[in-house]
């Protein structure tokens, strides 16, 4: 379909502007392109005057007549001589100072996400939060900051979502006002509409790095150290049952992918999620994704019925996005079956925290069992929890690795293996510590030593400075 026929859709009155940004359908594709140019800076954004919109207008107007038969690309990277040819036929409208600022607004639009590209362009910004048009929030380094971005109205704001969300074949209206979602670079979305949000609409975007973080990464971050990377890795190996748990935003997702990373290429892995994220290497990966009801309610796919729906698929890796109800019962199942080395995260503020959660969403499944029982499912099915926190300075760290080591009477008996030691805040207020060995050696060291797999057992030694 031509530029044209995509474009013209709009009623003139909303102008060029609008129509780009209503219908132009390679907007995805668009920006992946342009993502691989340096990221710019976040235009000013003062009151634009009727010049500065006329311009902008017949810039529209002249890509519709001349341009529209070109990819939108190729239109970005000739923005300049198109603005010099308008201008040289109009030329009571040179007196426009903030050309940067309009080339901004041109690129945006036409390549589909709109005022809040140079958000999803630049590196340094992990998430982005839209509260309605007038209300852009972003997160660096752990700390969110209002940008000085804006829409024009909440009309606006639902023409960029439905470019989100339209690719995807999911939709978003009065009948179905929330979403999950993500764009085509892996970026996490959901959003959420009026009459449900009263603000405006709502899109929150958790970006997700082109090249996928690795071990070394977190060990530069800080998250966790070198010797505990080792034990992590040798956990993966061993084909130990890993939970990793945290609160919302603590870096769960990126600990799994890692931890994912060590999984040998041998293996047939088997990914559950709501809205796919992880950006496996291994050759022998089958990506399962969750289906919304359609528009008359029917033809959900739950976690629940892929994780059952997994286990005929000869896994010999089961890793799963979240586990946050019934499926459960079927993963505990899958772990006690066979299916070892299998890995899931899910929301807790503790390792004891989430073996409680655990117990209260295996009965979710609808099953009438005692909690003795469900306790025997947990300790014989868990060997690891790794507990992820986001710190009050924003840093995200790995504060618990925690072995579960059996049930005693009707209490499951956890045991830390190693902890996060918090030695001081400096002049910044970055928060200072590392994660640092108990003494305790765990239980499953030998299962270890029996699959090969070598640590020195002074990794878990108490160190005194």
């Amino acid at each position: 379909m031509s530029l044209l026929a995509r474009l013209q859709s709009k009623s003139q009155e909303e102008t060029g502007e609008r129509a780009v940004l209503d219908k132009t359908e390679e907007a995805a594709v668009s920006l992946e392109k342009v993502q691989q140019s340096e990221p710019v800076p976040l235009p000013p954004t003062p009151a634009p005057s009727r010049d500065y919109m006329e311009l902008k207008n017949l810039i529209f107007k002249y890509i519709l007549k001349e341009r529209n038969e070109e990819e939108i690309d190729e239109i970005v990277s000739d923005l300049d001589s198109i603005i010099s040819e308008i201008l040289k036929e109009n030329e009571g409208l040179t007196n426009i100072k903030d050309w940067r600022s309009l080339k901004e607004e041109i690129k945006n639009d036409l390549t589909g996400y709109g005022p809040i590209n140079p958000l999803l362009l630049d590196e340094s910004v992990s998430e982005v939060m839209v509260n309605g048009p007038n209300y852009v929030y972003a997160e660096r380094k752990g700390k969110l900051e209002l940008t000085n971005i804006k829409f024009r109205d909440n009309e606006h704001v639902m023409a960029v979502l439905e470019k989100i969300v339209a690719p995807l074949g999911r939709r978003i209206d009065e009948t179905s006002p929330m979403v999950d979602a993500r764009l085509q670079d892996g970026s996490r979305v959901n959003a959420i509409i009026p009459p449900l949000a009263l603000g405006g609409p709502t899109i929150t975007i958790r970006k997700f790095s082109k090249d996928p973080f690795t071990i070394h990464d977190l060990v530069r971050f800080g998250t966790l150290t070198e010797e505990m990377a080792n034990f992590m890795k040798a956990c993966v190996e061993s084909k130990l049952n890993i939970f990793v748990s945290g609160g919302t935003g603590s870096g769960k997702t990126t600990t799994l992918n890692v931890l994912s990373s060590f999984i040998s290429d041998k293996d047939r892995i088997v990914t559950i999620e709501d809205a796919a994220e992880l950006q496996l290497g291994q050759e022998h990966v089958i990506s399962l994704e969750t289906r919304p009801p359609n528009i008359e309610g029917k033809g959900t796919i739950t976690i629940r019925d892929l994780v059952r729906n997994s286990l005929r698929m000869r896994p010999d890796r089961i890793v799963i996005g979240e586990v946050r109800s019934g499926e459960a019962l079927d993963m505990l199942q899958a772990m006690n079956t066979g299916h070892d080395g299998s890995l899931a995260t899910g929301h807790s503020n503790s390792p004891r925290d989430m073996v409680a959660r655990l117990e209260t969403m295996v009965l979710m499944a609808g099953m009438e069992l005692p909690i003795k029982a469900i306790r025997e499912q947990i300790a014989g099915a868990l060997d690891v929890i790794i507990q992820q926190s986001r710190l009050k300075d924003g840093t995200r760290r790995i504060t618990n690795i925690t072995e579960v080591q059996g049930l005693e009477g009707e209490i499951i008996v956890l045991q830390d293996i190693f902890t996060f030691k918090q030695s001081g805040i400096d002049e910044n207020g970055k928060i200072l510590g590392k994660l640092v060995p108990t003494g305790i050696r765990p239980k499953f060291y030998e299962r270890m030593e029996y699959e090969g797999i070598h640590l020195p057992a002074s990794i878990f030694s108490e160190k005194v400075e």
